[in-house]
């Protein structure tokens, strides 16, 4: 297992790519950037090359709601556009959600449809719209993974908003570059079952998130066991990411001393 440190949590006093260096002094060299579009992606490269650390992650805030018919002709084309970006930058993963989430005076929403669809109408066109995108995704190295949002942190409905749902989603697509990311902050909010969830969808899973729940900050500042978490990872023989997606409840070097005692990586 390795740590993924995550550009928009740590280091926040501090431009985005200056953040890169303090992480390396963590000896974390793998990370993961929100918004590509409004991030100085090239400028975060090459400070991460600088370091000997690799930019691996980044999604899209502008790729449209694949729930959404009317954004059918949109989501095609941004997810072009993500997947010739991270191929140019060396990124080999992306992030898939099935809704826009927009930022109004401090609030996230999920945008408004454009017609009145029932779930089911959006579900089948997200897995038909989502079978066109990985068309494009297999003509590159590139891993796209699914992560349900839960219900608590976005004004509106979210489609995938449960574990049960995304996994459903990447069983459905049945495709080798199309995964799971097991977030604990998202899915403790939204439905719980942390620990059957790594039971039933082990064999889907790319990536582990572990902020605690309510304030999404390190391991040990809330309510979630991550003790039993990382147990049940040993026991299920998971070898991947784990992602340090949350905001330091003291100083990162604190946060990160005491995330390694409660979640080690041995």
């Amino acid at each position: 297992m390795h740590y993924t440190g995550y550009l928009n949590f740590w280091f926040t006093d501090r431009p985005l790519v200056e953040r890169v260096a303090n992480f390396a002094a963590l000896d974390i060299r793998r990370l993961n950037v929100f918004f590509w579009r409004q991030a100085p992606i090239a400028d975060i490269v090459a400070e991460c090359q600088r370091h000997d650390v690799q930019l691996c992650s980044t999604f899209d805030d502008d790729m449209g709601s694949l729930a959404d018919p009317g954004d059918n002709m949109k989501t095609y084309r941004t997810w072009a556009e993500s997947l010739e970006m991270a191929e140019r930058f060396g990124i080999s993963v992306l992030y898939i959600f099935s809704n826009q989430i927009e930022i109004l005076n401090g609030r996230e929403y999920v945008q408004r449809l454009s017609g009145a669809f029932s779930e089911a109408e959006q579900y089948a066109n997200l897995l038909t719209q989502t079978e066109r995108i990985l068309k494009l995704v297999e003509q590159t190295e590139i891993e796209v993974r699914v992560e349900c949002l839960n219900r608590h942190d976005f004004v509106g409905k979210v489609l995938v908003d449960n574990p049960q749902l995304a996994a459903d989603w990447v069983r459905r697509m049945d495709h080798p570059q199309f995964r799971f990311t097991f977030d604990a902050y998202h899915q403790q909010r939204g439905a719980g079952e942390l620990i059957s969830t790594l039971e039933r969808h082990i064999d889907i899973i790319s990536g582990v998130h572990i902020g605690d729940v309510p304030t999404r900050q390190e391991p040990g500042t809330g309510e979630i066991n991550f003790v039993n978490i990382r147990r049940k990872l040993r026991e299920l023989g998971y070898d991947g990411e784990i992602g340090l997606e949350f905001s330091p409840s003291t100083t990162e070097s604190e946060a990160l001393a005491r995330t390694m005692t409660i979640f080690p990586l041995d």
